[in-house]
């Protein structure tokens, strides 16, 4: 049974509202999909919530939202055809509502912060005898929002939105976050209950409260920090969850063990996973799916994505790890060396100004300055294979699909275009020509044809 699960054994069921269009996001894209610490902000929601034990989850999205229903599957995405209302939107989810749950929490696909600590005060707020649970902070600035009115049992008696409250209700600092919890078994009949009697028709969840009390219900509150509760519907808010994002993240990973020399400079995603002892240098960006493995270090000015890097490597100053970069224990990657599709052996080396893609590099090989692997010919791309200990020399284009053996040495500026053998040397380059001399000649003809006289 789930940490979500009630007394009775029914599960919970969230409904994540993500049918908003963002307009004033000024973007084709729906708004929960903008990403932050390069995940949309509707899958930082679905962690929390699976985070808080709840594993039943239908995504309200509005019409022509494909890209979202494909990210969210395979949770169902019953569409809210109309925007009436954060009511009216929980209705559109009514089949998954009818089948049953001990718990019907709603949140919204774009509040990104929100933590799973706090769905479960929420709910355990709910499962104290109350019909409906609502979520309130204490904001800096209250003048935006509902402020919560309690009864003189302490229990939520009503929620006045600010355009309607009284200068004695506007001194309340208690305020609505939206999100809510309601029981199960009542869940319908009340969200059935709720009218529309207001300057927009529309059906407003916060009236739910209201609902309940008018049936002799009991409704409580939970409380969480401002912080959790950033909504997202402009570009500047997106900016400020970043950064918000981005301060947890830092946080979270130097309480892990990590050294961030500079952390406001390093940049992460929601599933970056550095190891104890890795160091990383000021200005790193980490794009979503890396792994650094103990005492490894990431060098400034590095750029890494869809990576592993193993203990005890070195990445950069200024290298960049693409998808499918894989770097073994003591790797080294230098600076202006980029790795793609490429696994680097334990010891192995590219110190700098290489490209290694569509790649296997053995263990304690040696790539010299300026080697790239030449793996795609406009059609398809191909692999280079290079041996343990082998040794390539600046500026070898090895031309794929090639191997070069275990122990083979490639002399420098080569252009190799054949297997290299096991413990073979080889040179690919054009013989060298000296006519000793006749360099005072030749740049008397040059002039000379500059200036016409020749």
């Amino acid at each position: 049974m789930t940490t979500a699960d009630t007394a009775s054994g029914a599960a919970t069921l969230a409904i994540v509202l993500a049918a908003g269009e963002g307009t004033r996001m000024r973007s084709s894209l729906p708004k929960v999909m903008h990403r932050v610490a390069g995940r949309p902000m509707v899958g930082h929601v679905l962690d929390a919530v699976a985070a808080a034990g709840i594993d039943r989850v239908a995504v309200v999205v509005g019409p022509g939202m494909e890209a979202l229903v494909r990210w969210v599957a395979p949770h169902p995405t019953p569409v809210q055809a109309e925007r009436r209302g954060t009511a009216h939107a929980v209705l559109a989810a009514r089949a998954e509502i009818a089948a049953g749950a001990g718990d019907l929490l709603v949140v919204f696909g774009d509040t990104p912060l929100v933590s799973p600590a706090t769905i479960g005060r929420l709910l355990a707020e709910r499962r104290r005898g109350a019909a409906v649970a609502v979520l309130g902070f204490r904001p800096a600035d209250p003048s935006p929002y509902g402020r919560f009115v309690l009864g003189a049992d302490g229990g939520l008696e009503r929620i006045v939105e600010a355009k309607d409250a009284t200068p004695e209700e506007r001194a309340i600092g208690l305020c609505n976050a939206g999100l809510m919890a309601i029981e199960g078994a009542r869940a319908l009949d009340l969200l059935d209950r709720v009218g529309c009697d207001n300057a927009k028709g529309e059906f407003y969840l916060t009236d739910l409260v209201a609902v309940a009390r008018g049936l002799g219900l009991a409704c409580r509150f939970a409380e969480a920090p401002e912080a959790e509760l950033m909504g997202v519907n402009t570009r500047l808010d997106l900016a400020q969850a970043e950064a918000a994002m981005q301060d947890r993240l830092r946080r979270r990973a130097m309480a892990e063990g990590a050294t961030l020399v500079a952390p406001e400079t390093v940049f992460l995603a929601a599933d970056t996973r550095l190891g104890r002892d890795v160091v990383v240098y000021p200005h790193v960006v980490f794009g979503p799916g890396v792994t650094v493995g103990e005492g490894a270090e990431i060098r400034s000015f590095s750029h890494l994505e869809q990576a592993t890097v193993g203990a005890g490597a070195l990445v950069g100053p200024f290298a960049r790890l693409r998808p499918g970069a894989e770097l073994g224990e003591g790797a080294h990657v230098g600076n202006f060396v980029e790795i793609k599709a490429a696994t680097l052996g334990a010891g192995a080396k590219a110190n700098h100004l290489a490209y290694i893609g569509d790649a296997s590099v053995g263990a304690g090989a040696n790539i010299g300055a300026g080697t790239i692997t030449c793996n795609y010919d406009g059609f398809g791309k191909y692999r280079t294979e290079i041996g343990a200990g082998a040794f390539i020399g600046s500026n070898t284009a090895l031309v794929a699909p090639v191997s070069v053996g275990a122990g083979a040495i490639v002399g420098a500026g080569s252009v190799v275009t054949d297997p290299v053998p096991d413990d073979s040397i080889a040179i690919a380059r054009a013989r060298q020509s000296t006519r000793p001399g006749i360099a005072p000649a030749y740049r008397a003809l040059r002039r000379a044809r500059r200036e016409g006289k020749a």
